[in-house]
């Protein structure tokens, strides 16, 4: 498995986040809800890592029906606008998702609507400047 491979890929923005011990840009956070989560490690948050996650973060309400995916699962996430990838596994419950909808970025005419997935900054920086702040990704599992 790996980029781009999935039969049922999720399209959507990627932002990044600060957990765990300080690195790069970010201070010392919390954990996550895996209480594994470290910024100077490839993880990720996902909207649907548990139930309780899924009733917090509301994808369904932009549209989304997001698969279960919880701590350690491994997702692939394509920066759409140079076609970098990157792996990174389940640390953390976010972004919330419903506070979003609607929200588009674009880059030419590849765009991504709502926020789907946050990578740490270690992930995120695999593909992307971390100035870039939000980009359009395809995500597979």
């Amino acid at each position: 498995m790996g980029c781009s491979n999935s039969s049922a890929p999720a399209y959507g923005e990627m932002s990044w986040f600060c957990c765990g011990a300080s690195w790069g840009p970010c201070s010392s956070a919390g954990g996550g809800a895996c209480g594994t989560c470290n910024s100077g490690s490839h993880q990720c948050a996902w909207p649907h890592a548990s139930d309780a996650c899924y009733s917090i973060t509301q994808p369904y309400n932009c549209g989304h029906n997001l698969a279960l995916r919880g701590c350690g699962h491994v997702f692939y996430i394509t920066n759409q606008c140079t076609g970098g990838c990157v792996s990174a596994s389940v640390a953390d419950c976010g972004p919330n998702t419903h506070l979003f909808c609607g929200e588009r970025h674009c880059c030419g005419s590849t765009c991504g609507t709502d926020r789907l997935i946050d990578l740490t900054p270690s992930a995120f920086s695999a593909i992307a400047s971390l100035s870039s702040g939000l980009l359009p990704c395809r995500i597979d599992s």
